[in-house]
């Protein structure tokens, strides 16, 4: 492979290539985001955007950071625009003819700019529709990309491929590619995993991560990206779509050296805060979520994440009032799901006494008889979370409505909350001390009694589990499954008792019996509420139990 005269000229002699410039340029740009300078960063890029990729690109990947913290269907449409804009100016630079084997420099970084910019359009399809739909019906795009990030790898691994001046940034970009598409892929659920197995999709869960391990330790240009797409598996997406095993020491690992140098840079204190959460440190994580809020005036949008935050750090230690007030902030300031913060205000009150709900001019009724009426769409699509929210509110449309029992811990299972305070005996045991005062509440038989009764089961079995008290969690797990045929509503009740028993049944080493559990909870079920989530856990239940010896113990798997 060669490059073009000029390149090599620039290369080795004074002068510095347009590339170079519009990548130093595009760093320095990145430096000011990360310091906090939001504003000032997008007008450094924005003058740039017609005529240099690179600038286009970070231009538009900073309007869909925005998007998908703000959830605005103007910053969605906005961020989109961007990014197709972005591809059209990398089109005009990839190499025109498809019968030269020999690449420019810039044709290459063309070529990986193209894919990134395809990227995430997908990704933020993805963030939109959660069951992959869209997703997959974007799939020739999404392939484009695949195919693309595959064949660079393969330019990088030939032995013709020669080191151009910004050889770094153009590796970074093929590590960042290739990284996000094998852990991407690796997480989805069987079912979607073979549909793009059929169109030659394929994915490595520990591939992905060695190859944004590798992009985020060299410096160059995609560094950031690759770090923070390994922040967000090892904190979120591992937690939400996984078993909640995200690789903590990892993560602060990752951050340590950002934090050190951007000590009040928003995104680093809000992923410190999201670490302090998963080691179950409350107290600490509610001062880092603080730190950030204070830290910047600019971007609003960090301060949702936070609220977000700081609404289930005072959910985990049951200060209802404080829960309450994070979720009225957002519910007054962030589009994301007015439906689903009206759900979580009226699920607080509904843990207060009539006196206490007073002093917020507000009742828990009349807040759940308004959430049907704020559904909304977001690409077309309605959030599963918010779908869920309307299902449960729609008891209280009644006359007389019977109450939800303790409906902010059944939302706390949904985002896989109990495994972070199962982490402390003492915030287990208040919440195993309010399911027990919810059950002493129920009414005699009615409509949703076998429904209410379940729930309180699947969630008491995770608490006993989490306390160490295995046999009674199992007999908990068991009985939601004992009352199957009389579940009337909350059909997702089984599935998920299939699942906790399922990895019950790995920690005590039952590995045949936890797979045959969690193969029932995949292929039994379906049109339940929440199904692609938990989809996503079971699939990470069963790779976590093909990972085990015939005995139990964990076998590592091979590169």
């Amino acid at each position: 492979m060669k490059m073009s005269e000029v390149e090599e000229t620039l290369s080795n002699g004074c002068l510095r290539s347009d590339l170079s410039l519009a990548l130093e340029d595009c760093m320095s740009a990145l430096d000011l985001f990360l310091r906090n300078q939001f504003e000032e960063a997008q007008a450094q890029l924005r003058c740039r955007t017609k005529d240099s990729m690179y600038h286009a690109l970070t231009y538009a990947t900073i309007l869909e950071m925005q998007a998908m913290m703000t959830f605005d269907p103007h910053h969605i449409l906005a961020a989109g625009n961007t990014m197709k804009e972005a591809q059209a100016l990398c089109q005009r630079h990839r190499r025109k003819s498809t019968f030269s084997k020999n690449f420019t420099e810039e044709e290459l970084h063309a070529e990986v700019c193209f894919a990134e910019c395809l990227l995430q359009r997908a990704a933020l399809t993805f963030l939109q529709d959660e069951n992959m739909i869209s997703f997959i019906k974007g799939g020739i795009k999404v392939r484009n990309s695949f195919q693309t990030y595959k064949e660079l790898h393969t330019v990088l691994q030939s032995a013709g491929y020669i080191h151009g001046e910004n050889h770094g940034h153009f590796e970074g970009g093929v590590k960042l590619g290739v990284g996000a598409f094998n852990l991407m892929i690796s997480m989805l659920p069987t079912r979607t995993l073979k549909l793009l197995e059929f169109v030659g999709f394929s994915g490595n869960k520990e591939f992905g991560l060695q190859q944004l391990q590798e992009g985020s330790a060299e410096g160059t240009f995609r560094s950031f990206l690759c770090n923070m797409l390994l922040l967000c598996y090892h904190t979120f997406m591992s937690f939400i779509l996984g078993t909640g095993e995200g690789d903590v020491e990892d993560a602060e690992k990752l951050l340590q050296p950002y934090l050190k140098k951007y000590p009040k840079g928003s995104i680093f204190l809000f992923f410190a805060g999201r670490i302090e959460v998963i080691k179950g440190n409350l107290d600490a994580a509610i001062k880092r979520f603080e730190e950030c809020c204070e830290a910047q005036q600019q971007w609003k949008q960090f301060h949702h994440m936070c609220y977000w935050e700081l609404m289930w750090c005072f959910t985990y230690k049951r200060h209802w009032k404080m829960a309450y007030f994070y979720a009225d902030l957002l519910s007054k300031e962030n589009s994301w799901s007015k439906a689903t913060y009206a759900y979580m205000k009226a699920a607080y009150l509904s843990m207060l006494t009539a006196d206490d709900c007073l002093t917020f001019g507000e009742t828990a009724i009349s807040l759940f008889r308004q959430v049907p009426g704020l559904k909304q769409k977001i690409a077309g699509k309605s959030l599963p979370t918010e779908k869920f929210a309307i299902r449960k509110a729609r008891r209280y449309l009644a006359e007389n409505p019977i109450p939800l029992p303790a409906p902010p811990l059944e939302m706390m299972y949904i985002w896989n909350g109990y495994t972070v305070i199962g982490k402390h005996r003492d915030l287990t045991e208040g919440m195993l001390k309010t399911l027990e005062e919810a059950q002493a509440k129920l009414e005699s038989r009615n409509e949703f009694s076998i429904d209410d009764q379940c729930l309180l089961s699947l969630l008491k079995g995770l608490c006993l589990k989490h306390l160490g008290h295995q046999e009674e969690a199992e007999h908990y797990f068991t009985l939601v499954l004992c009352n199957e045929s009389q579940i009337k509503y909350d059909h997702y009740l089984v599935p998920n008792a299939l699942l906790e028993h399922g990895l019950l049944c790995l920690e005590k080493g039952r590995k045949d019996e936890a797979i045959k559990l969690l193969e029932a909870a995949k292929q039994n079920y379906k049109n339940y509420s929440m199904e692609s989530r938990t989809h996503f856990r079971i699939q990470a239940a069963l790779l976590k139990a093909k990972a085990m010896g015939e005995n139990g113990t964990h076998v590592p798997s091979s590169p």
